[in-house]
């Protein structure tokens, strides 16, 4: 699983849209051209495997989609999802994550006998109530091996990179603290110069309360590289902060290995990539080498960790009997700039990008697997689908059964995927942002037609732009979106970039189907119960005695293999 890749960034999906019927002037509109990205080896697998075309993510943000990829449920039937705020996690020291009383498909694999193993970023959250609880830890959601990074890759990671994790927030602390610094030396000021009848132990003690309310908040934005750029082992940390320039290596490296550990019985190997998640920690090898910056070096980087996984598959003889699927959690980051230019990936025509829980765009993701001899080479199919399909799919594949005491929207995929079914098993598809529902689709069987009604849509900025480019994010609700009554509808099997909304007058059909996609949101929604909220605030804040540390707290510091450093 890729983080943020643009499906219009890989090779053997960027002629799709031609086949759609868009004309090739359309596809070159975009940031790249299609095919000036090199990715040979994620193209290889395509070929040698099936292409699912309308794959979709079941959130446009990491926390949510991967929690629903893992539990093939969306995620607000787990509480990982936000009312307002929030969107994903913010913290490794935080209390929120993906509840114990979850099954990931990882688990039921692993009743199975299989060896289960996650190397690469988790997102799920870590502690409940200690320090070493590791209540969401992987290790306690069927995984029995885990290296990687906890949390997910931020611009903090960087030494010296421009803050990003609740950067707003960050800055009004910071101006705040100023204001009331400033107000206090005004009143020292005033006290010396008898303009102020005010007792010096006035004065002490507010400068006292505005040092503690400076520590308060500083202890944890000071320190985000070291408290959420770690590695772990299992459940020790080996690496606080972790070093960009080598965690690449030492993924490929884990990946490998295990599965050289694992090749002489049933293995899931999980490999979640930091690639292509800004900050873009690139190896030099890759630096320079793309024809589109520093995201087109991420990219081909990508695409080589992908290949040289594919190759420890192949040399440890286990290609003919290996289910192999790859895929990202979301669309491209269109909003992800610098002074240079963009930073996020290209979703091709599809509107839209990470954050938007509606527009095709955020929510159209790479689907690609492969099994030699029992998948048809070279086959691309165009039914909707979902990442909550794989989770009821690699449970049948590992002999497991579904859990039938919850609700699971996924679908299993195999009878698509071996040609025995000619349609998806989803008639209606439920796109969220948040806990708002954006938009819903109808795949119309008999007729062919996907209709897509929107319900609520962001409002870009500068008006007339793609993206929110006044924000990091496209927000879910309040005066960030546009609610429409009657909704908007499209019709994606002819105008997939959803670029012409129907109208009573252009479609006949209009009132029938968004009475039709109606009923069945009514229906969708008898099926939702409360949940206690993992994104609640006292749930995503920063608690000292949660974070993760090798060393003693709050002198959390080692290098690789947990040998202290010397800094």
């Amino acid at each position: 699983m890729a983080d943020d890749l643009g499906i219009g960034d890989l090779g053997c999906y960027g002629n799709d849209t031609l086949s759609a019927g868009i004309p090739v002037s359309t596809v070159l509109t975009g940031m790249f051209v299609c095919g000036l990205l090199r990715t040979p080896n994620i193209d290889r697998l395509a070929e040698e495997g099936v292409k699912l075309t309308q794959h979709l993510a079941a959130a446009p943000v990491c926390t949510p989609s991967r929690s629903s990829f893992l539990t093939g449920r969306h995620s607000f039937r787990s509480g990982m999802e936000a009312d307002d705020g929030y969107r994903v996690l913010q913290w490794n020291g935080g209390s929120g994550g993906l509840p114990a009383n979850e099954t990931t498909f990882a688990r039921i694999l692993q009743q199975q006998g299989y060896a289960t193993g996650l190397i690469g970023k988790w997102h799920q959250g870590v502690n409940c109530e200690s320090r070493t609880d590791h209540c969401h830890h992987p290790l306690n959601h069927g995984f029995d091996y885990f290296y990687g990074m906890p949390f997910t890759l931020v611009n903090d990671c960087r030494p010296g990179g421009s803050p990003e994790l609740d950067a707003v927030t960050r800055a009004r602390l910071r101006l705040y603290t100023q204001m009331a610094a400033l107000g206090v030396l005004t009143v020292a000021v005033g006290k010396t110069c008898g303009l102020i009848s005010v007792s010096w132990k006035v004065v002490l003690g507010a400068a006292g309360l505005v040092f503690l309310f400076f520590v308060t908040w500083y202890a944890s934005f000071g320190f985000v590289r070291r408290w959420n750029c770690i590695l772990m082992r299992n459940h020790d940390v080996t690496e606080q902060p972790m070093v960009l320039e080598t965690t690449a290596g030492r993924m490929l490296h884990e990946a490998v290995s295990y599965i050289e550990r694992n090749k002489h019985r049933p293995f899931l190997l999980f490999v979640s990539l930091l690639h292509v998640h800004i900050p873009l920690a690139t190896t030099k090898h890759f630096l320079g080498k793309s024809q589109h910056g520093l995201y087109g070096d991420n990219v081909e980087e990508m695409d080589w960790l992908v290949g040289e996984i594919l190759k420890a598959v192949e040399v440890n003889g286990l290609k003919n009997t290996t289910f192999t699927y790859f895929t990202s959690d979301h669309g491209g980051h269109l909003e992800a700039r610098d002074e240079h230019g963009q930073l996020g990936g290209w979703n091709g025509i599809f509107r839209g990008g990470k954050g938007m829980g509606g527009w095709e765009g955020g929510i159209r993701v790479p689907g690609i697997f492969r099994w030699p001899g029992v998948l048809p080479a070279g086959r691309v199919m165009h039914e909707p689908t979902s990442l909550m399909d794989v989770f009821p799919t690699v449970v049948q594949l590992g002999g497991g059964d579904v859990p039938q005491d919850r609700v699971i929207d996924g679908r299993s995929l195999v009878p698509l995927l071996r040609g025995t079914a000619e349609h998806s098993a989803h008639e209606f598809l439920f796109h969220y942002c948040g806990k708002y529902l954006h938009a819903a689709r109808w795949h119309e069987k008999d007729s062919g037609r996907l209709w897509k009604v929107h319900y609520m849509t962001p409002r870009f900025h500068p008006e007339g732009a793609g993206a929110c480019y006044d924000r990091r994010l496209c927000p879910c609700s309040g005066d960030g979106v546009t609610q429409h009554s009657p909704p908007l509808l499209f019709d994606l099997s002819r105008d997939p970039s959803e670029a012409r909304p129907l109208s009573p007058g252009s479609e006949p059909r209009y009132h029938v189907v968004v009475a039709r996609v109606g009923e069945a949101v009514k229906q969708h929604r008898r099926t939702l119960s409360p949940v206690p909220p993992q994104f609640s605030l006292s749930n995503i804040i920063w608690k000292p005695w949660l974070q993760p540390c090798c060393g003693t707290f709050p002198l959390c510091a080692c290098r690789q293999d947990g040998d202290p450093s010397e800094t």
